[in-house]
């Protein structure tokens, strides 16, 4: 679904957070990067994703990583959801899908035989010069740490 492949330079971003601050790309300029987009907050999937690399932050913050998690729900959905599961880590609240869309994963969507416009479930791996490490398109929310970290 995305344009992005590895080699290529990370969009350049700037949106509002569950708590209403600005975050941009170039807060992580020298540091490494995950960012994931996932499709509504709360929801199954998305939970055990997010939960997943919560649950391996210590790994990431070990290996120099920032996260940062991406849907177009609101700030206080997001701020609910980041809440209930004591999320270390900033979710965007991207409701007019700048940053989905700068990174190409907003499109048609198939499920149970119906077709409508969505996010495609992706991660964006960053180095620390803001290039573009790893694409994965093929999420797997419950082990989505092992598909990001080698060691």
């Amino acid at each position: 679904m995305t344009h992005l492949n590895v080699g290529d330079k990370a969009p350049d971003f700037s949106a509002k957070d569950e708590q209403g601050n600005t975050i941009s790309l170039s807060d992580y300029k020298g540091k490494k990067l995950v960012i994931f987009f996932y499709p509504k907050a709360s929801t199954p999937g998305c939970t055990a994703e997010a939960c997943n690399l919560n649950d391996n932050y210590e790994r990431f913050k070990a290996q120099g990583y920032e996260i940062l998690g991406v849907s177009a729900d609101s700030a206080k959905r997001q701020s609910n959801f980041k809440n209930k599961y004591d999320f270390q880590y900033p979710l965007l609240a991207d409701e007019d899908k700048s940053v989905i869309e700068a990174f190409g994963v907003w499109g048609p969507k198939k499920f149970m035989g119906r077709e409508y416009d969505g996010i495609h479930r992706t991660t964006f791996v960053i180095d620390e010069n803001g290039v573009l490490v790893n694409v994965i398109t093929k999420v797997k929310t419950k082990t989505h740490t092992d598909q990001i970290l080698t060691d």
